[in-house]
């Protein structure tokens, strides 16, 4: 099976990568030449267009960075819409609005092409290992042929529902990790403004009902002072706005989202949005007047 991907940035090179790994011959498109040229070192075949991706390819993967974009590469001039054949399928990895892939899906449909939105979480890190979560929405038995492929990128692959679940999963799950950070960061700052080591404070709690994913993952870079973006806080005001619209779209009620989002906002206004999203503690330590560092 021929696989397109098109979006080599930060998180789609890896994932590329990996599926060259697990043995797919892949045809790849990105914006960028330098990262086109990488992966046919690797050992994929280069495009210059979605719409030429899509022309030789059964299966078309996109990991861009929000709707517009991805509506653009599907939908646009010479975009997947233009070249792709009949009973292909169109996987988009992207993290954006519900509303916007059961949009895309209902054009792809009309060109008898399926289409699942499969955003992922892990970051960098992850998506280098091969261990990403990738959340699905789509029909099922569209999910259960694309497994094995998105199974070579990941370490959890789960079906949600229809077209759009997926993306309404990956942005419960961004709302739950901004918030993690956010708390974690009050705390750090909170025992260090109070004279405690926030290592021994981390240790501590880390095996207790306070203990998370996040707390292991970002205590420890923010004490070493390692803010180099694993995912970055404007990818992360991205998800919340999108979190944010769909929760006013639908009546949600999403009030510590919205107080997050304006601390990413004040970082913004710093100049750093382009920070991993850890750097949060930056904005509580302005106001304690403290750093947070380990020994």
């Amino acid at each position: 099976m021929k696989i397109g991907f098109i979006g080599l940035g930060i998180m789609g090179k890896p994932m590329a990568k990996n599926l060259l790994k697990a043995g797919y011959e892949l045809v790849v498109t990105n914006r960028s030449k330098s990262s086109v040229d990488e992966l046919v070192s690797a050992g994929a075949l280069g495009a210059s267009s979605a719409k030429e991706v899509a022309q030789s390819c059964d299966v078309i993967i996109t990991m861009l960075p929000n709707s517009p974009q991805v509506k653009e590469v599907i939908l646009g001039k010479d975009g997947v819409i233009e070249g792709i054949k009949a009973r292909s399928i169109v996987i988009d990895m992207s993290s954006i609005a519900p509303l916007a892939s059961q949009d895309i899906a209902q054009e792809l449909a009309k060109k008898d092409v399926e289409f699942l939105d499969a955003p992922v979480s892990g970051g960098e890190p992850k998506a280098i290992e091969g261990t990403l979560s990738v959340m699905v929405g789509g029909k099922k038995e569209v999910f259960d042929k694309c497994y094995d492929i998105l199974l070579s990128m990941a370490g959890s692959v789960v079906y949600t529902g229809k077209v759009g679940a997926g993306n309404t999963t990956k942005l419960a799950n961004q709302v739950i990790v901004a918030l993690n950070i956010a708390g974690m960061c009050e705390a750090l700052v909170l025992a260090t403004k109070a004279g405690v080591e926030p290592n021994l404070v981390y240790e501590a709690i880390r095996g207790g009902l306070a203990g998370s994913t996040v707390l292991d993952a970002k205590a420890p870079l923010i004490m070493n002072r390692e803010f180099k973006p694993g995912f970055k806080i404007n990818l992360h005001i991205k998800d919340l706005q999108n979190a944010l619209d769909t929760a006013h779209e639908i009546g949600a009620p999403v009030h510590l989202t919205a107080s997050v989002m304006e601390i990413m906002q004040a970082m913004k206004a710093e100049g750093e949005e382009h920070l991993d999203h850890g750097a949060l503690v930056k904005y509580y330590e302005r106001l304690a007047k403290v750093e947070v560092k380990g020994e």
